[in-house]
């Protein structure tokens, strides 16, 4: 089924994420960690349709999406970047595999912490948050998503990795600055306990390179959380 959404606000996340807030249909609801399929309810471009998570939590009485912009593909989410309050999206009904089983750790690459936002808001909501752990990579401080909020709600469980500068100077002992992807040694170096739940969202080389060391370090394969 397809709903035709008014957007009823537009916030600059990062200077290039923005959070969409769209009017909610009655009796629709999603899981924590789900997506759909979005489109822009325009001529032209309804049928051009991508894959967005849910950052709203069920019980909101608003849909929201926080939405990476790549101006340089000039596809959808450039046309997104256009869109004012008013303007309609087309969304499907909710899917996806990443669900909340339990407390563990979360890995996040860039735009890929979208499924986590929703499942740490609720938990935070239910006071649930208990020992889970996030740790988001990204190239830059300027790139993190939700920096604020994420710290509020986790405080030292939230670790940043930054990976394009290894010698920014840092005081902070939860930002680790590193050149390139996170390695094996350095997730041995933050966790101590690989017998937990581990979910996994980012880029595809990301999430191959993360899953293959948890296995490598000791993690069952039916506690590793993933879209598959």
């Amino acid at each position: 089924m397809k709903y035709s959404l008014r957007i009823l606000g537009i916030k600059q996340i990062t200077h290039d994420v923005k959070q969409f807030t769209l009017q909610k249909p009655g009796g629709f609801s999603h899981i924590p960690g789900q997506a759909t399929e979005v489109s822009i309810d325009k001529d032209g471009w309804r049928d051009a349709t991508r894959p967005f998570t849910f950052t709203s939590v069920p019980d909101d009485d608003t849909i929201e999406f926080t939405i990476k912009i790549y101006k340089d593909h000039g596809g959808v989410t450039n046309q997104l970047d256009t869109l004012k309050i008013g303007d309609k999206l087309l969304i499907g009904d909710p899917w996806g595999t990443i669900e909340y089983k339990g407390e563990g750790v979360f890995l996040a690459g860039g735009a890929g912490i979208t499924p986590f936002i929703s499942i740490f808001r609720q938990l935070y909501r239910d006071g649930l948050l208990g020992g889970n752990m996030l740790i988001f990579s990204n190239k830059s401080e300027g790139d993190i998503i939700l920096r604020e909020e994420f710290t509020r709600i986790l405080g030292n469980n939230f670790i940043n990795v930054i990976t394009n500068n290894k010698n920014t100077p840092n005081d902070n002992p939860y930002v680790y600055h590193i050149e390139g992807f996170i390695y094996k040694t350095f997730l041995k170096m933050l966790i101590d306990d690989f017998t937990q739940n581990f979910y996994v969202c980012g880029p595809p080389a990301f999430n191959d390179s993360m899953l293959k060391y948890l296995k490598e370090l000791g993690a069952e394969p039916e506690a590793l959380v993933f879209e598959k």
